[in-house]
Formats: structure tokens, C-alpha cells, sequence
């Protein structure tokens, strides 16, 4: 059984005044361009998905789809119009204040856009900071915010100023004073989108280090989607507060399940993202090539010698296990072939 950690189901969030009396006329059937001819603003419209422990879900759309409100109803930054959302099994809609502000303090890291560092604060001391609100002692959270300033590989610069660190390094400050309070779920709302590309791409492999390491649940809302093939376990691929499609990166651009989903993936370089066990066959009897290719290996990395090859090729797992076989046309076909017309 899985260990679910976050749970919607079937969660609406309308802006406007009428939005409580219209949600409840419509039966669940929202129309947004009905909602907004009567004042109203659909930005979630019947969401229900769960994540899983140690889950990296990436949810992406573009401007307005809805993504960062449905980060911030889960959070109860914004409180939901309808719906019902769990935390490891507890109604988060029905805490009081007080159970909302320790389940964030105990529970939950967020990291935004902003950095919002404390300006006159050094490094170890933005860190360190929201461990002192909890009431833990000075010296305890100094000790503990280093750790995060090696975590994030930023030795040596824990006396500077924010003013005085990139854009890259503040936003290390940032992800570390999230780490410092040991949150279980973490929430990061397009926290790259400022940073120029190349440090983008840095912080990315950062990101995926932590991740490997320390194994949270995590939503992570983007409008790039290079950045969610890269990082997401699944992707959610939100369009006018509606999820078009949940599934894993390999699935999404494989069998994009609307047109909209399509668009999106009709010029993703297949080969870069998927893996040779997204494409591979069922182990048979055939006559197979002495070449032997890792399942996990991305299609890219591996292509030039399959293509090298007459027959099908053997697919591996870690323990050297045939798990599956590739003929060199799949290679092709999954490259080259139904980009425009995949079917």
C-alpha cells in the first residue's frame, strides 16, 4: 500500500463573491468562462490526486493555470472553496489556527520565487532564523544552520550578507533556511524562474542532490517544462485550473492524453528524457545482439550503439537481470518517428 502524505479530492478554488453559491449550482460541472461572465475566477477547478512519500511532483502550466493557487490551497496560504485536502491522513481544512501554524512550523518548508532574506541578516543567521522562532536556543540553531550551509555548498560564505551572494547562492540560502526545520513535506513555487539559465541548470543538479539525499515530499510548481521532465517523479499539467494530465514524464510524452498536453511535448527531445526501460519490449527467446544496455539509461546515451547493432539488444537491471529487449527501429521510431503525428 502506499504511504500517502498529500491528498486532494476534488478540490475547487473560485475567487470572487458569488463563488460559494455558483459552485454549488453548478454541481461540481464548473464552466471558468461561465464563472467569469458572472464575476467569478476559477483557479482550481477539481483536483484530486494524491502524493507519495519520498514523491517529487512537479506541477506545470503556464501563466494563470492555476498551479501556484493550488500550491497555496494545500498549504492553506488560501483557504479552498470546496473540496477536502490530507496530510498524512489529518483534514487540513478542519485545523484551528494554532494545529495550522505548528503543522507549517513542524511539517512543511516552503520556498518561493522571492528569497525574501532578511537583509541585515549574514547567511547563517537567515538560516538559523526560523529554528529561533521555534524556540530552539541561539547557539543550537547556529550549529544546525551550518550543516545546511554545507548542504548547500555554501562554505566559506556563511558571514556574508545577502547583497553580497548571486542570485544562485541567495536562493541557496533560501532552499537551506527551508531545510533547516527538518520539514517532512516541502513546498517550492517556481524557485529557479529568476535565475539566469545557466545557474538555473545548476541549481536543478543541486536540487536532484538534495533530493537523492534527503528523500522529501515534494510538490514543485514550474512554467518550464524542461525543468519538470527533468526533475518531477510525475508531472501535473495544469490548464485553466483544470489537471489535463497527471502521469510520469515518460507517459506524458509518450501518450499526451489532451491536445493541449500534446502541444506541450510534440518538440521535447524524446531521447534526452526517456529512459531505454520506457521503450524497451518484453524479454523473449529471440536472438538477441551481445550488447547488453542498462534499463535506467537515458535513450541518448546509449542510441549510437544500439543503432550499431542488427539485432535486438538486451535490457538489464542492476543486478545484470535481462528485464526486457530493444531493436535498433524502436530507437528510431521513438527519435524520429510521431512527433507531429504520434498515434
Amino acid at each position: 500500500m502506499t504511504d500517502t502524505v498529500i491528498k486532494c479530492e476534488s478540490v475547487y478554488k473560485i475567487f470572487g463573491t458569488n463563488a460559494k453559491k455558483m459552485l454549488q449550482e453548478a454541481n461540481g460541472n464548473v464552466d471558468a468562462k461561465a464563472f467569469q461572465e458572472n464575476g467569478c475566477i476559477v483557479g482550481v477547478n477539481n483536483a484530486s490526486f494524491e502524493v507519495a512519500r519520498g514523491e517529487m511532483l512537479v506541477v506545470m502550466g503556464l501563466s494563470g493555470s492555476g498551479k501556484s493557487t493550488l500550491l497555496r490551497c494545500i498549504s492553506r496560504l488560501t483557504d479552498a472553496t470546496s473540496g477536502k485536502i490530507f496530510i498524512e491522513g489529518q483534514d487540513l481544512l478542519s485545523l484551528s489556527n494554532k494545529e495550522l501554524i505548528d503543522l507549517r512550523r513542524n511539517k512543511m518548508g516552503m520556498v518561493f520565487q522571492s528569497f525574501a532574506l532578511l537583509p541585515h541578516k549574514t547567511v547563517v543567521e537567515n538560516i538559523a532564523f526560523p529554528l529561533q522562532i521555534k524556540g530552539i536556543k541561539t547557539k543550537d540553531s547556529i550549529i544546525k544552520a551550518m550543516e545546511m550551509v554545507r548542504l548547500v555548498g555554501l562554505d566559506g560564505r556563511e558571514n556574508y550578507f545577502p547583497r553580497e551572494l548571486s542570485g544562485g547562492q541567495q536562493q541557496r540560502v533560501g532552499i537551506a533556511r527551508s531545510l533547516a526545520v527538518e520539514p517532512d513535506i516541502w513546498f517550492l513555487d517556481e524557485p529557479f524562474s529568476a535565475l539566469d539559465p545557466l545557474i538555473r541548470k545548476e541549481m536543478q543538479d543541486e536540487f536532484l542532490r538534495l533530493q537523492e539525499k534527503l528523500q522529501k515530499t515534494i510538490m514543485f510548481i514550474t512554467h518550464d517544462f524542461d525543468e519538470a521532465l527533468k526533475l518531477a517523479d510525475r508531472i501535473a499539467i495544469m490548464k485553466d485550473g483544470i489537471i489535463e494530465q497527471l502521469d510520469t514524464p515518460a507517459n506524458i510524452v509518450l501518450n499526451p492524453a489532451t491536445e493541449y498536453v500534446k502541444n506541450f511535448t510534440e518538440e521535447v527531445p524524446r531521447e534526452k528524457v526517456l529512459k531505454i526501460e520506457d521503450v524497451m519490449e518484453k524479454p523473449n527467446n529471440e536472438n538477441l545482439s551481445d550488447l547488453k544496455v542498462l534499463r535506467n539509461e537515458i535513450i541518448e546515451n546509449v542510441a549510437e550503439k544500439i543503432l550499431t547493432q542488427e539485432k535486438s539488444v538486451s535490457v538489464i537491471d542492476e543486478n545484470n537481470q535481462i528485464v526486457g529487449t530493444v531493436h535498433p527501429s524502436k530507437i528510431i521510431h521513438t527519435v524520429f518517428g510521431g512527433k507531429k503525428n504520434n498515434d
